[in-house]
């Protein structure tokens, strides 16, 4: 048999560094200073370290500290673990509820892949001005928690970001949390002891297609009173440096009853404030004349849901009841009497993988990705190599319960977890599952090279939605490119075996 070629991709080689606690994570931070870079999510350094734009001697994988992952009630606000996964704050009920610009910047991010797998941390640490995060971060006041050798500090995001790929953080520093404050309250009817009005969000991105970087996005909080806005934040991203805030155009609506024209009017004024360039995404020119109809609709959306915000505040009320009896901060104690793990950039390391119910037992790399231990060490063939940066899906496997990139997962990092690949979705004496022969029925494929990450996909969007609608089914698999044929049969194999109720 011919020897297989390396696919990986992941040519550079470094040490790789699994700390146990936050005080050792801090400690390798200031040890290895600028020769070191933060692992979170994975779907941004892995990216930067193939595109050869990054090459670190220390790749610290902080993803296994434990405390630094979940959602839970702060001083009348919300504390998010910077661990938590972008996904995970989307669909949280007191963020749906108290903080919808935030929940729906966390779905307008990328592919459903990149949700599940990213953190809002790493988001926040990449520095882009593209973030889709930071807008409503910034419009509703976040404040950050950073831990390092001197101990803790809060900054306000605004101050986090300074340009592009570059933020506050010092030597030996790491971001720990994010800290979302109250929201703003009604004030009092005069005579009466009801509240008028209310606080409202939202967030907007227009971009080249769904699962891409932003040319342009805004998230706007507004507090209303009867027929006036008695304040509003307007946050854009993709039009500068650093996402930053129209203060001007705040300014043209605070104290002013709300109209259509009055918000295109703080468009217009937002549209002088900002400072975009020419990119590959789109052209300056473009970027000013979209933040105007950007603020006129974000300002629209924010002032209907003010005027709705008694009910909503009781939907947050509960959400957040829901949260305190459950988890708050996971991961407390599951590492927590292990030592740092240290993999030299020649050295080799044990790991253990239960992949489609079979234990296996490899030696393998600090570089070498998990899709490559599947292919060339399992001879699991299904999932492909595609982009190899997150954007095709073509990767697509469960890694334990969830839908994950093998092109952007370390195998070292993967240690201990449980793996499903297509070949695992067949029963046992061969049939197929029920999802595979709604694929053949309706002709779903041609070439089939795609047609393993969709199958995977899709078997993860029907566990969360049983019978899922066609713009469910869309938004779901947005990050799952097929070449060769149109998205239609596709959409109604996955909605056929859906409405089956047998997959």
């Amino acid at each position: 048999m011919n020897e297989m070629t390396n696919s990986h991709i992941l040519v550079h080689g470094f040490e790789y560094l699994e700390p146990a606690s936050l005080e050792e994570a801090i400690s390798l931070l200031r040890e290895h200073g600028d020769r070191a870079q933060v692992l979170a999510g994975g779907t941004y350094l892995l990216v930067q370290i193939k595109m050869e734009r990054v090459a670190p001697e220390y790749v610290i994988n902080v993803g296994k500290v434990p405390g630094l992952d979940g959602i839970a009630p702060h001083d009348g606000g919300l504390r998010i673990g910077a661990l938590t996964k972008i996904r995970t704050i989307r669909n949280a009920p007191q963020v749906q509820a108290g903080y919808a610009a935030l929940a729906e910047a966390c779905a307008a991010f990328g592919s459903t892949q990149i949700q599940v797998m990213g953190t809002i941390g790493g988001n926040l640490c990449n520095g882009s001005p593209a973030s889709d995060t930071v807008p409503a971060l910034m419009a509703f006041g976040a404040q950050l928690v950073l831990a390092g050798p001197d101990g803790e500090r809060i900054l306000p995001v605004e101050e986090f970001l300074l340009g592009p790929g570059q933020t506050a953080l010092r030597d030996g520093e790491l971001l720990v949390a994010v800290q979302l404050p109250p929201l703003p309250q009604p004030l009092p009817s005069e005579g009466r002891g009801e509240s008028a009005g209310g606080a409202g969000s939202a967030f907007i991105k227009i971009s080249r297609v769904a699962a891409d970087l932003a040319k342009a996005s805004v998230a706007a909080v507004l507090l209303r009173e009867g027929d006036r806005v008695v304040d509003c934040r307007l946050a854009f991203g993709s039009v500068g440096p650093t996402v930053s805030r129209t203060r001007r155009a705040e300014e043209v609506l605070a104290g002013k009853p709300f109209s259509a024209e009055l918000a295109l009017e703080a468009g217009r004024v937002a549209a002088e404030e900002i400072s975009p360039i020419d990119d590959v995404r789109s052209t300056a020119w473009y970027r000013r004349e979209v933040v105007k109809a950007l603020a006129h609709d974000v300002l629209q959306v924010a002032w209907e849901r003010a005027g709705e915000q008694e009910a909503g505040g009781r939907k947050q009320e509960a959400g957040s009841r829901r949260q305190e009896a459950g988890s708050t901060v996971l991961r407390n104690t599951q590492y927590a009497t292990r030592n740092t793990l240290r993999v030299g950039p020649t050295e080799t390391h044990i790991i253990n993988l239960t992949v489609n119910g079979v234990r296996h037992t490899l030696s393998v790399a600090p570089n070498e990705l998990l899709l490559n231990v599947l292919r060339e060490r399992l001879e699991l063939t299904g999932a492909k190599y595609g982009c190899g940066i997150g954007e095709c899906g073509a990767c697509t496997v469960h890694l334990d319960g969830k839908p994950a990139l093998s092109c952007l997962v370390l195998a070292v990092a993967a240690d201990g977890s449980q793996v499903l690949t297509v070949e695992g979705l067949a029963r046992p004496d061969g049939e197929l599952d029920p999802l595979q022969e709604a694929f053949i029925e309706h002709t779903a494929f041609q070439c089939g090279y795609c047609t393993p990450g969709m199958l995977m996909m899709t078997k993860s969007l029907l566990g969360e939605i049983p019978s899922p609608t066609e713009d469910e089914v869309r938004d779901y698999l947005k990050g799952n490119r097929c070449r060769c044929t149109g998205f239609a049969s596709i959409v109604q194999a996955v909605m056929g075996c859906g409405q089956d109720g047998d997959h």
